[in-house]
């Protein structure tokens, strides 16, 4: 007899550690399926074998879950900045093939959770209200409940009244809701405190809570550290998960990685190491993080250093629940701390076959002329601001003319060689 899958919430209520999936839309943009700017997925229609295969080298390397491909796939971002895909596939369409997509793969591997995402939306930020904006929230939701999804993820938020619809939404459906804000320890993007989005997220039926995007990952561990703190000062018992950038942002501001010069195209010289995402999953499972995964710029090799470095804590997870914990795929062909070095040809690369090396390495750039930081570009916006006012149309010349202007009373894009202290944004953190 086939063993039935433990739930969502039950994994979560009995201590086990959740391994999430990594980023997909980066991760495909560099592989040439999605188009960087509108960052919609209509390569689950196009080019499916693609998303079927980041899926599978995603559950080898040890995720639990098989998050669809939904980022940006309500109708009315399509509409607005979908590549024409609107006119191509709608909504339901792409919707519905990434839920097969992920179903599929997640097949291969038993015990593999499957999940429904809704991110923001275009009419948030245009200002159409709740009823519009849930709107497009049901019409994605329909699709979930109808491939009968093992939970929903309300992730990538900036704003803590629209997560707050999208949880609304979600509850309908009767799903567990785990919900996650794209924010930095400096609060949403309408000024509300981290401490108090935590809370209105717990309070809103989120029975899971915490950051994704927009911030490396200790500094994600640290934000959902202080929505924890928040929640505990108000006696609100709720999970907490973490899936951050695969970049290191140190410099970043309250706008998160998007502000930076370096976006989205010249950010390969901060990608953090297999070695510091290990540090980040022992951080986030010390700090009683239990859905521990990635966003943009994490590689199947990410997820498998997360896997390696809580694999002892998933087996006893495993032993404990009565379900067996299946050594994924991937950890066959790599050792830890890289001890299949130990017969490299070379005699000074076989001395690196420990875990002393690697967690104490400093990892040079090779660019002698590139400084450590950057200035954000950031500029202040709100909710129904006429900057923020999308549609199909490419930005004009005019446009850019008279965004070029706002930047200049802005911190442009001009380098820091080191910590200034003078930096009012700054995010440098100290677990210490």
């Amino acid at each position: 007899m086939q063993q039935k899958k433990i739930g969502f919430l039950e994994r979560l209520n009995s201590g086990e550690i959740i391994i999430g999936d990594g980023g997909f839309v980066f991760a495909l943009e560099k592989r040439g399926y999605v188009k960087a700017g509108p960052w919609t997925p209509e390569v689950n229609i196009e080019h499916p074998e693609a998303v079927r295969e980041l899926h599978r080298e995603f559950l080898r390397s040890g995720a639990d879950v098989m998050q669809a491909l939904t980022f940006y796939a309500s109708d009315d971002k399509l509409e607005n900045r979908g590549n024409q895909a609107k006119h191509l596939y709608t909504g339901e369409a792409i919707n519905y093939a990434a839920c097969e997509l992920a179903k599929s793969v997640a097949a291969e591997r038993k015990n593999t959770l499957v999940a429904g995402g809704v991110c923001q939306t275009p009419s948030y930020l245009d200002g159409k209200g709740k009823d519009a904006v849930q709107n497009e929230f049901r019409k994605q939701l329909k699709v979930f409940v109808k491939h009968d999804v093992d939970f929903l993820i309300c992730e990538y938020f900036e704003h803590i009244e629209e997560i707050e619809w999208a949880i609304e939404a979600c509850k309908e459906t009767g799903k567990p809701v785990a919900a996650t804000m794209c924010i930095g320890p400096n609060g949403d993007m309408s000024g509300v405190s981290l401490g108090e989005c935590g809370v209105r997220l717990a309070k809103a039926g989120a029975c899971c809570i915490g950051i994704n995007c927009h911030f490396d990952p200790l500094t994600c561990v640290k934000t959902v550290c202080l929505m924890k703190k928040a929640c505990e000062k108000e006696g609100i018992k709720v999970h907490y998960m973490c899936q951050p950038l695969a970049y290191h942002t140190p410099d970043c501001s309250k706008q998160g990685f998007i502000a930076l010069p370096e976006f989205p195209f010249a950010l390969e010289p901060r990608i953090v190491t297999r070695f510091d995402v290990q540090a980040y999953a022992r951080k986030a499972y010390e700090s009683g993080i239990r859905y521990i995964g990635g966003c943009c710029g994490f590689e199947p090799y990410h997820i498998r250093a997360i896997t390696e470095e809580l694999i002892n804590e998933k087996r006893h997870a495993g032993s404990a629940n009565g379900f067996p914990y299946e050594t994924p795929a991937a950890l066959d062909k790599h050792g830890l701390w890289g001890s299949e070095l130990k017969i490299h040809t070379k005699p000074f690369v076989r001395t690196r076959a420990n875990r002393n090396y690697w967690e104490n390495l400093k990892p040079a750039s090779g660019r002698p002329y590139c400084a450590s930081l950057s200035r954000p570009h950031d500029i202040e916006m709100h909710p129904g601001d006429k900057i923020l006012k999308q549609g199909p149309q490419e930005t004009s010349e005019e446009d850019q003319a008279e965004l070029l202007k706002v930047l200049e009373n802005c911190k442009t894009g001009h380098h820091i060689k080191g910590g200034d202290g003078n930096h009012s944004d700054n995010l440098l953190l100290d677990f210490n």
